[in-house]
């Protein structure tokens, strides 16, 4: 069973920085796509940004601001988070695809205001 572990949420200013990190644990196969959701309140969940194959890419609200990526030895995705405005404050999932079969994190919450 695929477990995975995210961290890196929290609190910050308009303008601020956060990292969020992915673990995946337990019976990896092949890793196809890594990525991250989010999930604002009273909103349908979206994609954020992906990363399979050395292929990325993202949503375009934060393009520029946002990078992904992927360290395979450690099952492990990142999403570095720059320039955080308000409207990115969100419950922030982390989905992985192994052997065509999704899984999610339990999600991290990132809040954004001054």
């Amino acid at each position: 069973q695929v477990q995975l572990v995210e961290s890196g949420g929290g609190w910050v200013q308009p303008g601020g920085s956060l990292q969020l990190s992915c673990v995946a644990s337990g019976g990896i196969g092949r890793i196809d796509a890594m990525g991250w959701y989010r999930q604002a309140p009273d909103k349908q969940r979206e994609l954020v940004a992906i990363t399979n194959g050395g292929t990325t890419s993202y949503r375009d609200s934060v393009k520029g601001r946002f990078t992904i990526s992927r360290h395979y030895v450690r099952n492990t995705v990142y999403l570095q988070m720059n320039s955080l405005k308000p409207e990115d404050t969100a419950v922030y999932y982390c989905h992985v695809t192994v052997s065509n079969t999704e899984y999610w994190g339990q999600g991290t919450r990132v809040t954004v205001s001054s």
